[in-house]
C-alpha cells in the first residue's frame, strides 16, 4: 500500500519549490501587456531580453558579472533571515565595503599583490561586517528594530560615499582638470581580479562567490554555530529555553550578513570598476534580497537565482535599447518579479503553517 501522507508531503514540497519559479513568467506576462501599451513588438522585445542575457558569450559573461555581487549579498541575506532577523542594509554594507577596499588599495598601493590583494578583500569584508554589526548590537542591547536601523544605515553609507568621493578620496586628476567628478583614483593593478575570458568583464570573483556559497552551506548546516543560528530563526523562545543566547546569534547573523555584502562591494570595486564611483552598488543590496528569497533562503539555491536575476538585469538593458522603451518600464517589469517572488515566499509559508496546524 502506498504511503499516502508521505506522498502528499512530497507533492506539497514540490509545489512550494515551484512557487518562486512561477513569479518570473507571471511578471513577464503582465509586462507584456505594458509593452503592448507602447505598441512594442513582443517577439522582438522578449527575444532581445533572452538573447541579451544568454544569447552569446558577451551576454553570458555580463550576466555572470551581475550575478556575482547578487550572490554574495544573497548569501548574507540568507544567513540573516535564517537567524530570524531581516537585513535590508545590504546596499549600505556593500558601499562601506567598497569604500574600505578603495582606501586600503590606494593608501598601500606600493605593497606586493600577495599581501595587498587579500588585505583588500578582508578590509571590505570587515567594513561591511561592522556596518551590519551596528544594527545587530542595537537590536541585541536596545531592542531596536533591525529593519529601520539597517535602512537608515543605507542612507548614512550613501551620503558618506558622497562626502568622501567629493572630498578626501576624490581623484587628484579630477581636481587638476577642474571636472571634479565624484570618483576615486584608479586602483593599483596588483589588486585587480583576474579576467577569466579575454575582452569581457568576467572576472575571478565569480569563482570566489561560488566557493563562498558552498562554505556558507557547510557553515549553516554542518556546524554548531550554524545550527544555533537556524534554531534561533525557527523559534527564539524554544532556543532560549534550550540555553541558546538568542540576542547574541541574532546580532551575529546581521554581522555575517554585513560581511558578505561588504565582500560584494570589495569584489565589485576591484573586479569591475577598478575605482570607487558614485552608484557603484547598482541596487545589488536590494536585488540580493530577492535572489535569496528566490533561492528559498538556501546558499546553494541562491546560485541559480542570482544568475537568473543577473540575466534579467542584462537582458532588460538590451531590451530597452532594442525596442526603445523607457528605462522605467524595464524597472517596473523587474519590480513585478520582486513582488511575485516575495508573494510566493509568503504563500509558501502560509501553506506550511496550515499543514502544521492540520497535522
Amino acid at each position: 500500500m502506498p504511503d499516502i501522507p508521505r506522498i502528499k508531503q512530497f507533492i506539497n514540497q514540490i509545489i512550494d519549490a515551484l512557487l518562486p519559479l512561477l513569479s518570473v513568467p507571471l511578471a513577464l506576462i503582465i509586462g507584456a501587456f505594458m509593452l503592448l501599451a507602447f505598441n512594442v513588438n513582443l517577439v522582438e522585445a522578449f527575444s532581445a531580453l533572452s538573447k541579451g542575457a544568454f544569447g552569446n558569450v558577451a551576454g553570458i559573461t555580463q550576466t555572470l558579472v551581475k550575478a556575482t555581487p547578487l550572490l554574495l549579498v544573497g548569501l548574507g541575506v540568507t544567513i540573516a533571515f535564517r537567524g530570524g532577523v531581516i537585513n535590508i542594509g545590504g546596499e549600505g554594507q556593500l558601499i562601506v565595503g567598497a569604500l574600505a577596499t578603495t582606501a586600503v588599495a590606494i593608501w598601500l598601493n606600493t605593497w606586493p599583490r600577495w599581501i595587498l590583494f587579500p588585505l583588500c578583500l578582508l578590509t571590505g569584508t570587515i567594513g561591511g561586517a561592522i556596518w551590519g554589526g551596528i544594527p545587530g548590537i542595537l537590536k541585541a542591547r536596545l531592542s531596536v528594530n533591525e529593519i529601520l536601523s539597517t535602512v537608515m544605515m543605507n542612507a548614512i553609507a550613501l551620503h558618506l560615499s558622497f562626502f568622501l568621493l567629493r572630498g578626501v578620496m576624490i581623484d587628484p586628476k579630477e581636481i587638476e582638470a577642474g571636472t571634479r567628478t565624484a570618483q576615486s583614483a584608479l586602483l593599483p593593478e596588483q589588486v585587480w581580479l583576474t579576467r577569466l575570458v579575454p575582452q569581457t568583464m568576467l572576472h575571478s570573483g565569480v569563482i570566489l562567490a561560488l566557493i563562498m556559497a558552498i562554505l556558507v552551506y557547510i557553515f549553516m548546516w554542518r556546524t554548531t554555530i550554524g545550527y544555533r543560528i537556524r534554531a534561533v530563526g525557527l523559534s527564539p523562545n524554544a532556543s532560549r529555553y534550550a540555553g541558546i543566547h538568542v540576542r547574541y546569534y541574532q546580532a551575529l547573523s546581521l554581522f555575517l550578513g554585513g560581511a558578505f555584502a561588504g565582500l560584494a562591494g570589495a569584489v565589485e570595486v576591484i573586479g569591475v570598476q577598478h575605482r570607487m564611483v558614485e552608484g557603484l552598488s547598482g541596487g545589488y543590496g536590494f536585488s540580493g534580497i530577492v535572489a535569496a528569497l528566490f533561492g528559498r533562503l538556501h546558499p546553494l539555491g541562491a546560485i541559480p537565482a542570482s544568475i537568473l536575476f543577473g540575466g534579467l538585469l542584462v537582458g532588460g538593458e538590451k531590451m530597452q535599447r532594442a525596442v526603445q522603451v523607457p528605462s522605467s518600464l524595464v524597472d517596473v517589469i523587474l519590480g513585478l518579479v520582486v513582488v511575485f517572488v516575495v508573494s510566493s515566499e509568503i504563500l509558501a509559508r502560509r501553506r506550511t503553517h496550515k499543514r502544521e496546524i492540520h497535522e
